[in-house]
């Protein structure tokens, strides 16, 4: 999607298209700026070896066990998809910052720092939620096909981006199903995104802005910087990589 100088791309973590359309849009646009869906730390982890992501039980007085568990069990259900179609999760982003290093474009890191979003997760996800979760989980092990087709989806080609049907009807039943968590892992991020990003159209009109993101982000992400002033936030890390 594109709005003045910004150009935004919602990406798949594990999805081999996802890799070769940031490297497309890269070389067809040329742009300035590279803003990425990371945080300081979860990009200096992408950017070295080891790829896993740091935190551990030593974090849990930090963000709180139910954020320890939503972070270490999401990782987990990314690791065994990435393996199912050969994609480490999160190599759309290093594709991008690789780019980025050759042609020596800067990079912004426009979301929110993992830590307080995982926090806010621990302190906000409710028991139904949980449950709501766990129920989740069995029905998408041993009654996937009939989940699917309840939905409307016939499948899901986790090598490619979903469709933005797709993406609508499961962020719809993220919304009624994990309310709260719907509002601090999306809404809530969508805000500060969009608020980062309008930031870097306002102070570098120019330039040439892409912005990639999760494909459930790239459509709200737009339609906050077209209505509304975005929110503040302190720290925008954007910085030269060469």
């Amino acid at each position: 999607m594109r709005y003045k100088n910004l150009t935004v791309i919602g990406t798949s973590h594990i999805a081999k298209q996802s890799l070769k359309e940031v490297e497309s849009t890269f070389l067809k646009q040329n742009p300035d700026i590279i803003a990425l869906e990371l945080d300081k730390k979860r990009f200096f982890a992408l950017t070295q070896e080891n790829r896993a992501t740091k935190l551990s039980f030593k974090d849990l007085r930090k963000i709180g066990f139910k954020g320890l568990l939503f972070n270490l069990l999401g990782a987990w259900i990314e690791q065994k998809l990435g393996k199912l179609v050969g994609v480490k999760p999160g190599s759309e982003m290093v594709v991008a910052i690789k780019l980025a290093k050759k042609h020596k474009k800067n990079i912004a890191l426009i979301d929110q720092d993992i830590e307080i979003t995982l926090r806010k997760i621990s302190s906000a996800i409710s028991f139904k939620e949980k449950m709501n979760f766990v129920v989740d989980i069995l029905k998408g092990i041993f009654f996937k096909k009939s989940e699917l087709k309840r939905l409307g989806i016939k499948e899901i080609d986790l090598t490619k981006v979903p469709s933005k049907k797709i993406v609508n009807k499961i962020i719809k039943e993220v919304q009624k199903r994990y309310p709260n968590l719907y509002r601090v892992l999306i809404e809530e991020r969508n805000q500060i995104m969009a608020s980062k990003l309008y930031e870097l159209m306002k102070n570098n009109p120019e330039k040439k802005i892409l912005a990639i993101v999760g494909a459930c982000h790239e459509k709200d992400i737009i339609k906050i910087i077209k209505k509304t002033k975005p929110i503040e936030e302190k720290i925008t890390y954007s910085f030269n990589i060469q």
